[in-house]
């Protein structure tokens, strides 16, 4: 090919050497949106000869009882001594027609489809935005910051009455089921976290005991 080269990287090459399905068509997306668009598919003529070809000789050939490989290799060849330049023309034509479906940006040089395109600005909406979208994007992204602080600092009024010092378990050490912190647990009704000091008179009560050791109370 010569001459400039566009859509250097954003195309899929969906050619068919081989076959009596053999021809010529490349897939294009936008650089934003990532849609599609399909050049028409082109038959490539020199291939789908050959093929014939092949079998026509392979026909005649096999009603012989000998076989015409050679011939068939030749016509082969043939077709792909053609295909390289083919191609190239197939694809500075779908180029073509590509064009008229994507704009190239003039800032970042990437192509965009009709969609992604602001027209006023003569540029992609990525380097030119709707500024109306935008206007309605920042308005909910402000709504949200504000909704946020208000609840941070409604979670720090809540948090006044929270005693962090008060012992939580957040499983349960009887039958493994979360707690989520609470003073029993949901599962079996174990009590959690319980003080290893009795509350009348601070002795120091074994872990699961019922009454402490020390002055009989219920724990």
């Amino acid at each position: 090919m010569t001459g400039e080269i566009y859509f250097s990287n954003n195309y899929r090459d969906l050619c068919e050497r081989n076959g009596t399905g053999a021809g010529f068509q490349f897939e294009f997306s936008c650089s934003r949106c990532y849609d599609t668009w399909r050049s028409p598919f082109e038959p490539y003529t020199g291939e789908r000869t050959a093929t014939w070809l092949g079998k026509g000789v392979d026909m005649a050939w096999g009603l012989l009882g000998r076989t015409g490989s050679g011939l068939t290799s030749a016509a082969d060849g043939l077709a792909g001594a053609g295909w390289g330049r083919a191609r190239d023309h197939a694809f500075e034509r779908a180029i073509g027609n590509a064009q008229g479906h994507f704009n190239r940006c003039a800032r970042c040089t990437d192509y965009g489809c009709g969609r992604c395109w602001n027209a006023a600005q003569g540029l992609c909406l990525r380097c030119a935005p709707d500024t109306a979208a935008e206007a309605m994007a920042a308005q909910q992204r402000g709504l949200n910051d504000m909704a946020s602080q208000r609840a941070y600092a409604a979670g720090q009024q809540a948090g006044q009455v929270y005693d962090p010092t008060t012992p939580r378990q957040l499983v349960c050490p009887h039958c493994r089921t979360e707690t989520h912190g609470a003073g029993f647990c949901s599962g079996c009704g174990y009590q959690l976290a319980q003080s290893v000091q009795c509350s009348a008179c601070s002795a120091v009560a074994p872990d699961g005991a019922a009454f402490c050791p020390g002055c009989g109370t219920r724990r």
